[in-house]
């Protein structure tokens, strides 16, 4: 596994890893540094990163990171420092880079529900964290999660030939013109309504 250790200066450190990576065992022996460079990788959603109490900027771009609480929530746990954070390329991360189907809606609540969970972020992205964002997040963060709805076993199936109708079963035959008895709150006086014209002759 290559690895770039470049000291900038005395006291920071930036650390490169490059070279379709999928575990970050051994990175424990680099616990003062303060940026880490992983894009390029294939990291998921087993990613776990020692305690780096000094790393600021962590960028984590074109992986296959998929699970964005996950990964935050290990994120605010052991990089309580974090200002710049790049999730660019990762499923995870809801915009055209990854799908099509996404648009800015989309990435704007993402970006919500990542500042939070992490509100010390100053960046975000390529993108500057705006105080807008900031009270959004404050107000509209916590429920911004998509959550895919599960398959329920007590979901009952309904057959294709088993079309919806809203008349009662009476009225459903054509052929058949039995009048149905019912009582109603309501007292229709036929004004400003078109209810009729939905209605077919040979069910009158």
């Amino acid at each position: 596994m290559p690895v770039y250790l470049l000291p900038r200066h005395r006291t920071l450190l930036r650390l490169t890893l490059v070279s379709k990576i999928k575990s970050l065992e051994g990175l424990s022996a680099f616990g003062s540094l303060e940026e880490l460079i992983l894009d390029n990788n294939l990291l998921g959603n087993d990613l776990v990163l020692p305690g780096l109490p000094r790393l600021h900027t962590l960028t984590l771009n074109k992986n296959q990171i998929t699970d964005l609480e996950c990964l935050l929530d290990h994120l605010a746990e052991v990089t309580p420092a974090l200002e710049y954070l790049s999730l660019l390329g990762n499923v995870a991360c809801p915009n055209e880079l990854v799908s099509l189907e996404k648009d800015e809606e989309d990435y704007k609540r993402y970006r919500y529900f990542v500042l939070h969970k992490l509100p010390n972020l100053k960046f975000l992205d390529a993108r500057k964290v705006t105080k807008q964002e900031r009270e959004e997040a404050l107000v509209r963060g916590a429920f911004m999660k998509v959550v895919k709805p599960k398959a329920s076993s007590d979901s009952v199936a309904v057959s294709p030939e088993c079309h919806y109708t809203p008349l009662p079963s009476a009225s459903r035959e054509l052929t058949s013109h039995r009048g149905v008895l019912g009582k109603c709150r309501y007292v229709y006086y036929g004004k400003n309504s078109e209810g009729n014209r939905f209605i077919r002759d040979d069910q009158l």
